[in-house]
């Protein structure tokens, strides 16, 4: 009954020439809502906390399975072949070649990699699932999270010589994450899509060439899909490599701080971010005294050392820190006041650190956590650390007073340069907003976004473990200088709806909108708005767009509810009482406020206003 006056086998076949314009678009007729499936709902999921989280759901987009893992609907679906496809055409024209590798990886490959001790946390190991064979204690198999343990050693397999570079693969595929706690809908999944990306270069020039063109593929791509996404600096984490970058589009809910000064352009991801708080040409500070112990019964804390009858302000104490890395100690030094940015750690060099345990602690310092310090000649076993590094602020303070490695007891007037044992001088704090920004001193301001992409210029490290060289005109043998870059296609469709709605729905941008226009019929029994909406909905598709009919027999506030939460960019309304005066109505989502336009040029008006909303996408 509801689909009555649209015969689908009526239309010509004009309906399947290519579409106009850059949007992607969806092969195949028009769609109508009877015959589709969007399965809206009323009511937010009880466990969707943030807005598009609700909105994912709500519209009909995915459906939950169990904890990070969801089903793609068929509006959902549209809209990652959208996204997909743009993504595809950006790096194609940045001269990348796509393929498509195995998911399911041996586990030798990553042993030889550079990072199975540290990545293994997170990755899913595939058993046998019969009942007669028992899980062994080492996997033979896992899923990939990513694909630079493939991509390396088939390279290395099929090109050999310089004459084959610089050369740049990518796919477009399902990747696996085991995260302990996922949450957010599509942001933290346990399976999730993913464009990751591989380049090999014969040089470290060439190779910065590769690692900017595909910078320039990915702000080109962000833009076509309509999102603001900002390219900051980031850490290289377990990946490795020389420098990166994050594409993060801003959002309240962001899972980073993205720290920036507008004026100057500096912008790093929390991890990574720098200030120049310290000045370059800061001089060492002179010893007030000779150091001196004194009693703190009870004290654990540097909250407890600032309260009276201490007195000892934050920016006065040195905390020190103690971790494992690779099977040994070392310490952390930092002022009472600044918080330790652990990501920073990573530039010491350990494949895998982690905060040591107080069992761990005593018997090479020779006391409990809360009286430690790294003042020389205090150490119970200097021996057993891998280093004592400190955060170059402690040299802003000069002489501080820090634990005395006897539990109960500190030392004050402890002189950085006289008194501390340190190894190493570098960056581990948390920068604050308000502090200097490292380009040109202004004032550093935060905001929060999600990653969508990620770039790494990786180097030498994966070339080298795999043995992938390459021979060049001297018949001299080198490794091959590699890049990295992933998009997380799945979580930028959700980063779309999270900068992109309002209290109604989404709000779709063109290029990624599952469907561009929606014709709301509203007598779909009634032949002249059947007949009306197929014209339309030619002159539309024509003109490029992808067109969604509403024929359902429902309320028309049910209607325009149901259109408003998809968010489809253009809505037309055909009604009796419209029919009767000779219009019909054109409403963009993002406006309030309708257009009448006369019935005899819907057509030509339709089809205009899908050309300038395309050029303006």
């Amino acid at each position: 009954m509801a689909d009555a006056g649209f015969p689908l086998r009526s239309f010509p076949p004009e309906i399947h020439l290519p579409r106009a314009g850059r949007a992607a678009s969806l092969a195949g007729s028009m769609k109508f809502w009877s015959q589709f499936f969007i399965p809206t709902l009323k009511e937010s999921p009880s466990d969707a906390e943030i807005a598009s989280h609700k909105l994912l759901v709500r519209a009909g987009l995915v459906r939950k399975l169990g904890g990070g893992l969801y089903t793609y609907m068929p509006l959902g679906l549209r809209v990652m072949k959208k996204i997909s496809q743009i993504c595809r055409e950006e790096l194609d024209a940045a001269g990348a070649i796509e393929l498509w590798m195995p998911h399911v990886h041996p586990v030798e490959n990553w042993e030889q990699g550079p990072r199975w001790a540290a990545a293994r946390e997170i990755m899913f190991r595939t058993d046998s699932a019969g009942a007669g064979k028992g899980r062994s204690k080492e996997p033979e198999f896992v899923l990939g999270p990513t694909h630079e343990e493939v991509i390396t050693p088939l390279v290395k397999q099929e090109i050999t010589s310089y004459r084959d570079l610089p050369k740049n693969f990518y796919q477009i595929g399902t990747k696996f994450r085991n995260e302990i706690r996922p949450r957010y809908g599509l942001m933290r999944a346990r399976e999730f899509v993913m464009m990751d990306a591989y380049s090999f270069d014969a040089d470290d020039e060439t190779a910065v060439k590769s690692y900017f063109a595909m910078k320039s593929a990915y702000e080109a791509f962000f833009k076509r899909i309509g999102v603001t996404a900002i390219a900051v600096e980031a850490d290289t984490g377990v990946m490795g490599g020389s420098f990166s970058h994050e594409f993060m589009v801003p959002a309240e809910i962001g899972d980073d701080d993205v720290i920036y000064n507008e004026e100057s352009g500096y912008a790093a991801n929390r991890e990574k971010a720098t200030s120049a708080l310290v000045p370059a040409d800061l001089a060492d500070v002179a010893p007030a005294g000779p150091v001196e112990e004194f009693a703190t019964p009870g004290v654990l804390t540097i909250a407890a050392l600032a309260a009276a009858p201490y007195s000892v302000p934050g920016e006065q104490q040195f905390k020190t820190l103690v971790f494992i890395g690779d099977g040994k100690p070392f310490l952390v030094i930092l002022r009472g006041n600044d918080e330790l940015e652990e990501a920073k750690l990573g530039s010491l060099g350990f494949t895998v650190f982690r905060p040591a345990t107080a069992e761990e602690i005593e018997p090479v310092l020779g006391a409990k956590p809360g009286s430690l310090g790294a003042v020389k000649g205090t150490i119970k076993n200097p021996a057993a650390l891998a280093g004592v590094f400190a955060d170059r602020a402690i040299r802003l303070t000069g002489n501080g007073t820090t634990g005395a490695n006897k539990d109960g007891f500190h030392l004050r007037n402890v002189n950085v340069t006289r008194d501390l044992a340190i190894t190493k001088f570098g960056d581990f704090r948390r920068v604050r907003v308000g502090e200097p920004d490292p380009k040109g001193g202004r004032p550093l301001q935060a905001k929060r976004g999600i990653e969508v992409g990620h770039i790494f210029k990786l180097g030498t490290k994966y070339s080298e473990k795999f043995g992938a060289v390459y021979t060049d005109d001297q018949k001299q043998s080198h490794p091959m200088v590699m890049g990295c870059y992933g998009i997380g296609v799945s979580r930028t469709m959700q980063a779309v709806i999270e900068q992109s709605h309002d209290a109604d729905g989404i709000i779709w941008p063109w290029n990624v909108a599952p469907f561009q226009v929606v014709i709301v019929v509203l007598d779909p029994l009634m032949q002249e708005s059947a007949d009306l909406a197929k014209t339309i909905a030619l002159a539309a598709e024509q003109a490029g767009a992808d067109v969604l009919i509403d024929d359902r027999v429902e309320r028309p506030g049910i209607k325009f509810k149901d259109v408003d939460l998809i968010g489809i960019p253009l809505r037309v309304t055909i009604g009796s009482k419209g029919l009767k005066e000779g219009v019909i109505e054109l409403k963009t989502r993002r406006q309030k406020d309708m257009v009448k336009i006369p019935v005899a040029e819907a057509g030509e008006r339709i089809a205009a206003a899908v050309r300038e909303a395309a050029s303006r996408a």
